[in-house]
């Protein structure tokens, strides 16, 4: 296993890390986790040396923290890192910041919790964290020994990261980035700007959330075929992630004993800067591929916001465009966090938004064939 060093950390961090936001379940039931294969892949994961343990509140419904808990019994609590994240949104729900910590201490068995994130940070959470003054929350958890090292994880536009890493002395923080999101979010420009300032970057969604590994176009799979080093699609997206020095951990959803052993072999493998022209040029190429399939460019200019169901139109032509990107499946995936009264069939088909449209979208037939691919 491959290690880099975490500032403020004792020990290295293993460049491998268990994300477990996609456990084992039963019958595809995502709140009905396996627990015995979930335990086992985990305590699996821990004794080939991955030493980074990453979990959320809301995963799997809301049990996935119990199950982490479970397999960190039997004193492998002590080999790893232990990340949990605060979802500010819940405190809003009748619970205070104290009530969401302290089920997640009793769900996960522990007294101190070692990398503590204030979850999904976007421009409306971004809001509610600092109406709920939750940093300062979160330092005095510090303070009273109940968690290590205090950071976030992030899901906006470049210059809110920006403005949230200026905004207090954070010790890490957790990003998307792939090979397709390179300019997405905080994006490789985000990465290296949080390095600058010393912290250690996290890196999620490595790839893409299974999109660059599943369903792969003939025109892409044949790119990496034409290559001499035979490398799957995932060894493709981890290597190009792990190049980067500036990351120090890179979470991978795990979801069965194939994937984990597949990981491990990856990342056994994995340096910074090891990347040849050549190959960093194929990515690039791959990359290309893919856009190209995107069928509508939207430039977010908001001008459709006046939606009398108030649905988020700029949002849905990103699962559209991604849905031609990577298949109905990834559709399905999007639309599953969006709420009922604003999902793609909610729309009344009356026309103010392609009026206001300047890219003269043909935003109702796209929206109906979101609609289509749901029912």
């Amino acid at each position: 296993m491959k290690y880099r060093v975490f500032n403020k950390l004792e020990k290295p961090v293993s460049l491998l890390g268990m994300g477990c936001m996609r456990l084992p379940v039963i019958n595809g039931n995502n709140e009905a986790i396996d627990e015995a294969a979930a335990i086992a892949l985990i305590r699996k994961a821990i004794d080939s040396g991955v030493n980074y343990v990453d979990t959320a509140y809301m995963y799997h419904g809301g049990n996935g923290e119990g199950v982490v808990g479970k397999a960190l019994r039997d004193g492998y609590r002590e080999k790893v890192y232990l990340a949990d994240k605060m979802p500010v949104w819940f405190a809003r729900n009748g619970k205070t910041l104290e009530d969401v910590f302290r089920d997640q201490l009793n769900r996960l068995q522990v007294d101190f919790i070692d990398l503590y994130l204030a979850h999904n940070l976007n421009e409306k959470y971004w809001k509610m964290a600092e109406e709920q003054n939750l940093f300062e929350f979160m330092r005095r958890k510090q303070e009273e020994g109940k968690v290590g090292l205090i950071g976030f994880s992030f899901h906006d536009e470049l210059p809110l990261f920006k403005k949230i890493v200026d905004a207090y002395p954070w010790d890490f923080c957790q990003i998307q980035l792939n090979y397709m999101d390179e300019h997405y979010q905080a994006g490789v420009e985000g990465m290296k700007y949080a390095a600058g300032k010393g912290l250690p970057v996290v890196v999620m969604e490595p790839l893409k959330g299974g999109r660059l590994t599943d369903n792969i176009p003939k025109e892409v799979q044949n790119r990496w075929n034409c290559r001499p080093e035979k490398r799957t699609p995932a060894e493709w997206g981890f290597r190009w992630v792990a190049d980067f020095p500036e990351v120090t951990t890179i979470l991978s959803g795990i979801s069965n004993e194939e994937q984990l052993e597949e990981n491990l072999r990856i990342f056994d493998g994995l340096e910074a800067c090891s990347m040849t022209g050549d190959e960093k040029k194929l990515i690039s190429e791959v990359a290309e591929e893919y856009r190209r399939r995107i069928r509508y460019s939207c430039t977010g200019c908001k001008y459709c916001d006046a939606c009398p169901k108030g649905l988020d139109i700029p949002g849905a032509i990103d699962i559209y465009n991604d849905g031609c990107l990577y298949g109905d499946e990834s559709v399905r995936s999007d639309l599953a966090f969006v709420a009922k009264e604003k999902k793609p069939d909610q729309c009344t088909k009356c026309g103010m938004c392609e009026e206001k449209c300047p890219q003269h979208l043909p935003i109702r037939r796209i929206l109906d064939g979101l609609a289509r691919i749901i029912k």
